[in-house]
Order: C-alpha cells, then sequence, then structure tokens
C-alpha cells in the first residue's frame, strides 16, 4: 500500500472551477500512476480556507468513486501560504515499487514541490 500526495491551485472559489480543477488532478494522478479504480483505497483531501462552495470530494463521486472513501479537512491555515490550494493524498494498494509513484503538482501548486515536477519537463 502506498500514499500517492497531490495539489492544484485555482484561481475563483467557485463549485464549477473547484470541480473542474480536482477533476483534472485527480486524472492526471491516475494516468500518470497507471491506475485502476479498484486500485484507490481512499482520497483525503484539504483546502485552503478560502475554498468554501463545495467539497473536492464531490468531483470524484462524480467520476464514479461511489465505493471508495473520501474525507474532506480545511488546510492549516500559514502565514504566507499558498491561496485558492486543493490539496490530495490518494491511497493506493497495489504492486508498484515507491520510487515509481508519481506526485502531482499542478497550476500554483507546482512549488510545493518542486523537485518533483516532473510533468514540466515532458
Amino acid at each position: 500500500m502506498y500514499t500517492i500526495r497531490g495539489a492544484i491551485t485555482v484561481d475563483k472559489n467557485d463549485k464549477k472551477t473547484v470541480l473542474t480543477a480536482v477533476k483534472q488532478l485527480i486524472e492526471t494522478i491516475i494516468k500518470q500512476n497507471n491506475l485502476k479504480q479498484e486500485e484507490i483505497i481512499s482520497f483525503i483531501f484539504s483546502t485552503t480556507d478560502d475554498l468554501d462552495q463545495v467539497y473536492p470530494g464531490q468531483a470524484v463521486r462524480d467520476m464514479g468513486f461511489t465505493k471508495t472513501s473520501i474525507m474532506c479537512l480545511q488546510e492549516m491555515k500559514v502565514k504566507a501560504s499558498l491561496n485558492k490550494c486543493i490539496r490530495v493524498m490518494v491511497s493506493i494498494n497495489n504492486e508498484k515499487e515507491k520510487s515509481d509513484i508519481k506526485h502531482i503538482y499542478l497550476n500554483e501548486a507546482a512549488i510545493l514541490r518542486e523537485d518533483l515536477n516532473f510533468l514540466s519537463k515532458e
């Protein structure tokens, strides 16, 4: 069992923008890690306190993850941290090597883990 981390920022605090961004993030995590839905155990989302129009978990429910555990939390407030940021930790169960896991950070969230920003190199 492993976890995959990811994050994405949005430019507006509205339901459609947040759900679209979460869908993009999760689709990218799934594609880059070659995951099957049955390998995903759970999603834990956190959002900054300036995103309050929708639970990010609704996006994965809308994607068909109806039997997968989902939890949504508010991110700890830290001075000078990113605004309008959605973070996720996806728990998976498969035979991958830990070194094969690709963590995904999109938009302004790429600065959170510049050491993992492999997508910008493609």
